[in-house]
């Protein structure tokens, strides 16, 4: 098993990378969200990898978290969804924008995907709902622009979570909030405004 290359970036292009390890070219596939982050060529690089075996062939994908590699692991484990459909549905989205499309139950968003048809969306929904944490989804979703604000939105729908609302439910008041005002940037704002109580 390759966990991880940690090397010179020899080739990338928008689907795959080759990364140069002690003089040996590893090939990898990698989703676009891990493509937008890569350095210039001739640099140094580090991907988190997944290593698919099957009896006719072998393929290295790569990631630039293990958060990324995980989700797609996750992806992979629903019924009839294989690592290019996986791959596939991780360039779609952002890390984020994906865990909250599967939190909110939005097999409709996930079909957008090319090659993901509405069958295989609803059961990447059913399957991995339960393994998406709906506050966390929320804290690092295109809706929370930066680390500082990431922290808001935890906090809030934390507290509104602790005051009985379901995470559902507090999910989409904080969104809710965020939608009209998105730069909103500290937790009390958020509650109040959550719960009706500021503009």
């Amino acid at each position: 098993m390759i966990a991880y290359l940690n090397g010179i970036l020899a080739e990338k292009s928008p689907a795959g990378v080759i990364v140069e390890c002690g003089g040996v070219g590893y090939e990898a596939l990698i989703p676009l969200s891990t493509f937008d982050r890569l350095p210039a060529t001739g640099q140094a690089v580090k991907l988190f990898t997944y290593h698919a075996v099957r009896e006719d062939d072998e393929i290295l994908f790569g990631f630039a978290t293990p958060e990324e590699r995980e989700m797609f692991t996750k992806v992979t484990s629903v019924s009839g969804v294989g690592p290019k459909t996986a791959l596939a549905v991780l360039s779609g989205f952002t890390l984020g924008d994906l865990q909250l499309a599967i939190a909110q139950g939005d097999a409709k968003r996930i079909a957008t995907v090319k090659g993901v048809g509405k069958k295989t969306a609803e059961r990447i929904v059913i399957e991995l709902k339960d393994k998406v944490n709906p506050i966390e989804a929320l804290a690092n979703s295109s809706v929370a622009s930066t680390g500082a604000q990431r922290a808001v939105v935890r906090d809030a729908m934390l507290a509104l979570t602790a005051l009985g609302f379901t995470d559902d439910k507090a999910r989409k008041m904080v969104s809710d909030v965020l939608e009209q005002d998105p730069q909103v940037a500290d937790t009390e704002t958020v509650i109040k405004r959550a719960l009706g109580g500021g503009k």
